[in-house]
């Protein structure tokens, strides 16, 4: 405000100081009806922001912080990631986060505990989907990367150590050895109020070596046409597996859901299995999903293995009945496998 005040003649600051407290009001009485996710608590950020750096009763910035350390509570994960499982949507709330922790310093106030708490756990989690190139892995709504912006808030991470390799409350696998790394999607989806960008892409993985990706997922073009998206969301757009090239997870086409959470996965996994298999010398894991099982009655489980210098990537993709029971050919079934390159 004060690039936009300075100078300004009285009429005009005036107004401006109205705007501001109209759209106050009016964010505060909808915070609570707003859908679940990223938007419902950058409106908490937004109102903790107003009752630091507006004249407001000291109940006002009790009430605010307090609303905000609740959702920061509910939707930061133990691990750092967002309940959406979008590294996009870590990235957007830490570029929020970080300026509001240093004004509640400014204004000689207290941080609540769940904002400190939140940002020491989400860096390590950013650091988790980064790529050694600077740009995030491909997942559930997250597209292209603005460099820039990542650096600016790494700024910020003072343990600079190495990444974790294993996030199990966001359901994400980590391979790290030389200078080759794997991010793996090894979690069932997001709950359904907040799976709008989600993607049907359990199992799937990226794989980068130095700056150089070489196995990639589609990824979100947030810039091209509304119309393309979904395409983007689809299994088959995925470094993964296939049965009869379909979908892993359904999406919504209800119009009246669409209307409310936009276009939510449903019908994916409902459990997905994750074990770490590291040794001497050798990182790993092997990861199982049910999504294909109402339709097709089939396990997919992936292994994958990294050796010590990260020269070599092997993995083995598995497809069994539930219970192990004997699988012969209907002639009907197929599966695909593909390696976007």
């Amino acid at each position: 405000s004060s690039v936009v005040l300075q100078g300004a003649e009285f009429p005009f600051y005036r107004a401006f100081l109205k705007s501001v407290a109209i759209q106050i009001r009016y964010l505060r009485s909808m915070a609570r009806e707003m859908p679940d996710g990223k938007d419902r608590l950058r409106a908490r950020i937004a109102l903790a922001f107003a009752a630091l750096s507006l004249p407001a009763p000291a109940s006002a910035l009790r009430g605010a912080t307090r609303n905000l350390a609740e959702e920061l509570d509910r939707q930061i994960l133990a691990d750092g990631g967002h309940i959406s499982r979008n590294p996009m949507v870590v990235l957007e709330i830490l570029a929020d986060l970080l300026p509001l922790r240093q004004t509640y310093a400014n204004q000689a106030e207290t941080p609540p505990q769940a904002l400190i708490g939140a940002i020491d756990r989400m860096l390590p989690a950013l650091r988790f989907f980064r790529h050694q190139d600077g740009s995030l892995a491909r997942f559930n709504g997250m597209g292209a990367t603005i460099h820039d912006r990542i650096a600016t808030i790494l700024r910020h991470d003072d343990t600079a150590g190495a990444p974790l390799l294993h996030a199990p409350h966001s359901g994400y696998e980590r391979l790290s050895m030389g200078g080759t790394t794997v991010i793996a999607d090894t979690g069932p989806p997001p709950p359904v109020d907040v799976s709008n960008a989600a993607h049907a892409s359990c199992l799937a993985f990226e794989l980068s070596s130095g700056r150089q990706h070489y196995i990639v997922n589609a990824g979100i073009d947030t810039y091209g046409a509304a119309e393309f998206r979904p395409l983007a969301r689809a299994t088959a757009a995925h470094s993964t597996a296939t049965i009869n090239d379909t979908s892993s997870a359904r999406f919504s086409h209800s119009l009246r859901v669409n209307d409310l959470l936009g276009s939510p996965l449903i019908g994916g996994p409902q459990h997905v299995q994750c074990k770490r298999t590291d040794q001497k010398g050798v990182q790993g894991f092997i990861a199982r999903h049910d999504g294909y099982v109402p339709r097709f009655g089939f396990l997919h489980e992936r292994e994958l293995k990294l050796s010590a210098n990260g020269n070599v990537l092997a993995g083995r993709d598995r497809f069994q009945r539930p219970g192990n029971a004997a699988i012969r050919n209907n002639g009907r079934d197929f599966v695909t496998v593909r390696f976007h390159v």
